[in-house]
């Protein structure tokens, strides 16, 4: 089992575009994971149905028993965060300030606060068009700990591929290069860097690189919307050759692939021999190992 992650340094350089139409070629031989879980949008393009659910927990949240409070306000004096107020006499935890480190109830001379495991999301396995089945997630409103949940959509798509011997895990990570990343990249086989020949495109890209070589995983290259601005591209071609990072695809700017977005499709379903052909050859080199 050949777990592939497809990355990119920013927002809006095509990544879950080219991961949903990788996914739906790649049918059933694939178990598919959206790791963007803090904008998760790969079920618009391959419709899950049949969800299973579960709630995922992480992080703590303090939480104070106003029977219990004698109004000392020593927790308010101490909260760093500035994460407790008096409200009509009592002392309470403002949740989003909140980053549950738990000194408050260490201190409390009444024991009136105790820290909460909370419930931050949900992660699904469900069946989805492609005849195969994908591992993602929902984190609620201002929650934290994506690098977490990440790594639970993850163990769970690779559990679901070793039972029932898929060939591959394929991962649609976040962009950037924070938490999130780092735990989409981690056992990782092969990386897909999705970038665009625009100045924050390469920027990002470099930065991105910069973390997959710490990780020393193999990496290749897509250049979206790669006739758009050609210095900008040779600039990305001159990059790409510095670090020997192989060139898996160009694909030319077409309004195909936002009329594919419009209508909840995959670009193979929408436009299967014209940049759904450049996405079918490049899954044909990675199957063959050609890069």
């Amino acid at each position: 089992m050949k777990e592939i992650v497809v990355i990119s340094g920013k927002g809006g350089t095509g990544k879950t575009s080219v991961t949903a139409a990788l996914a739906y070629l790649a049918q059933d031989d694939v178990i598919v994971a959206d790791c963007d879980v803090d904008a998760a949008d790969m079920h618009l393009l391959l419709k899950p149905e049949n969800s299973i659910r579960a709630d995922f927990f992480s992080g703590v949240l303090a939480q104070i028993a106003s029977d219990k409070c004698i109004g000392c306000g020593k927790c308010a004096e101490i909260c760093r965060w500035e994460a407790i107020a008096k409200t009509n006499e009592k002392y309470q935890v403002q949740a989003l300030d909140c980053e549950g480190c738990g000194y408050c109830a260490r201190i409390c001379p009444t024991s009136a606060i105790e820290m909460e495991e909370q419930n931050v999301g949900q992660w699904m396995i469900s069946e989805i068009k492609s005849k195969s089945k994908m591992v993602h997630a929902r984190l609620g409103i201002g929650a934290e700990n994506s690098g977490k949940l990440v790594a639970k959509v993850k163990n769970e798509a690779k559990k679901i591929a070793a039972q029932e011997q898929k060939p591959f895990v394929l991962v649609d990570g976040s962009p950037g290069v924070g938490c999130p990343v780092v735990s989409s990249l981690s056992g990782a086989d092969l990386v897909i860097l999705v970038t665009e020949p625009s100045v924050a495109g390469i920027h990002d890209l470099k930065r991105v690189y910069q973390l997959v070589e710490k990780f020393g995983i193999p990496a290749v290259c897509i250049i979206n919307k790669y006739d758009i601005n050609r210095q900008k591209t040779e600039e990305l071609y001159a990059f790409l050759q510095q670090k020997e990072l192989a060139l898996l695809a160009e694909i030319p700017y077409d309004e195909n692939f936002t009329q594919a977005m419009t209508l909840g499709k995959t670009i193979l379903e929408h436009d299967p021999d014209g940049i759904g052909a450049i996405i079918r050859a490049s899954w044909e080199k990675i199957i063959n190992k050609e890069i």
